[in-house]
């Protein structure tokens, strides 16, 4: 009789570890996903160690916990909940996921347990209490809410547009509002605004987006069968709907940047009434085509700068497409290298993320990039986008990688629309705008003028 409280434990721990796999099958997202997985687990092991006088307690709750996780989020698309990968992306998002996962989850069972069960040992008090106290200190840290510093007479809010988050900034309400659409998939730039556009909150109210599956929007990845290209469009329409309506604009100003600005360009073909003007930079074109380029550029700088192994590792792999995100890794990690671009900043040292944001940085991106990226492959803009149904202006790098800049120029020779205008910065790389935040200033200025 002594077993069967262990066994019964063991049943409800692995009814919450299903819980927690089906829930939060990328680990806890947002601020109370954090506190409830901490708060349930501790209650959970508090519980089996009061009631399951057997020591197999310790075996079977935490085991069954744990495999009733990894069973409930199979089939869940992205490396944060797939097998472990043996490269430097792969370790980085086994502690990001799992291993902050654990902490949030698994540890508070193991102290639960440990305090139900009675802590008699001074040593045992030490053990228990070191690691208590240091779940109870994250816990604080990730309770603390993301925040954005107010305008006086202005507007400055981290907003939610169905499950999307929105960095909205404007000196006044008044002001013309633009929608900036970041670049890679999974990725946010509320930091990079934060850090390097201040000057466009005097000009503009700018919304500020984070696409479906990054920073504030990670949440949103789920259920991955939505997170295609047409939603990806939606989405942009429908930000763009509530901004409309929000600041009484019949038309706002859309910006977007690299992978977004494909995007951008889609959502203006879908509905041109909804939108002023267009701004383009770092565009992109044609991913599969920009790839291919990437890399046999890459590959010639590794034979030329004597990285036998990069070599190695991409002639084995062959050009891209990739069946899966591992294949672009040495791509993400080398083309700033290949291309003498500034190393790539997440700006992540701002108050409008939270320290779970922050910590998810690049599963998201890896997360979403292999959902996403895929189903963006048969867009080509020279195709797709002949001509724009409004004014036109794009800021280009003077060192814009090769992969973007000769696909680029090729659409924007042929490109027709009511207006158009290209601006190149001397020396800037693909994130020119935040690179040098002055010359996009001026060709706001120019559009505003226009």
């Amino acid at each position: 009789m002594t077993l069967l409280p262990a066994f019964l434990w063991g049943l409800a721990a692995a009814l919450w570890g299903a819980v927690v796999g089906w829930l939060t099958p990328r680990g806890p997202l947002t601020i109370t996903q954090a506190l409830v997985s901490v708060a349930v687990s501790a209650a959970i092991g508090w519980a089996a160690g009061r009631s399951g006088r057997s020591r197999l307690v310790w075996l079977v709750v935490p085991v069954l916990f744990v495999v009733a996780l990894e069973v409930a989020r199979t089939g869940v698309a992205g490396p944060s909940t797939g097998p472990p990968h043996g490269s430097p992306f792969g370790v980085i998002v086994l502690v990001t996921g799992r291993g902050l996962q654990a902490v949030l989850t698994l540890l508070p069972l193991l102290l639960g347990l440990a305090v139900g069960r009675g802590v008699r040992r001074r040593l045992s008090r030490v053990l228990v209490a070191l690691p208590t106290a240091a779940v109870l200190l994250l816990t604080a840290a990730v309770a603390v809410p993301a925040r954005t510093a107010p305008i006086p007479g202005g507007v400055a809010e981290l907003a939610r547009v169905g499950r999307l988050g929105v960095m909205i900034r404007g000196a006044g309400a008044d002001l013309p509002v633009l929608l900036f659409v970041p670049g890679a998939p999974g990725g946010s730039e509320l930091g990079n605004v934060r850090t390097h556009l201040a000057a466009v909150e005097q000009r503009f109210v700018m919304a500020t987006l984070d696409r479906r599956g990054g920073g504030s929007s990670y949440p949103a990845l789920d259920p991955t069968s939505r997170v295609t290209l047409d939603r990806a469009v939606d989405d942009i329409l429908d930000v763009a709907d509530y901004l409309r309506e929000r600041f009484h604009r019949e038309k706002i100003y859309l910006l977007g940047h690299s992978g977004g600005s494909i995007l951008s360009v889609l959502a203006l073909q879908r509905h041109p009434e909804k939108f002023a003007a267009y701004i383009g930079s770092g565009q992109a074109v044609d991913l599969p085509a920009s790839d291919r380029i990437f890399y046999d550029d890459i590959v010639a700088w590794a034979r030329s700068t004597g990285r036998a192994e990069v070599v190695r590792q991409l002639t084995a792999q062959g050009p891209p497409p990739y069946a899966d995100v591992w294949g672009y890794e040495p791509i993400m990690t080398y083309e700033n290298q290949a291309y003498d671009q500034p190393a790539p900043g997440f700006g992540l040292g701002v108050e409008e993320y939270t320290l779970l944001q922050k910590v998810h940085v690049l599963n998201a991106i890896l997360d979403t990039w292999s959902v996403l990226y895929p189903r963006m492959q048969g867009i080509d803009l020279r195709r797709d986008a002949p001509s724009l149904p409004v004014p036109a202006w794009f800021l280009l790098g003077g060192n814009e990688m090769r992969g973007l800049r000769v696909i680029f120029e090729d659409w924007y020779a042929q490109l027709r629309a009511p207006s158009k205008k290209l601006t190149v910065v001397p020396g800037a790389g693909h994130a020119a705008l935040f690179e040098h935040p002055e010359r996009l200033i001026e060709v706001l200025d120019d559009v505003l003028a226009g």
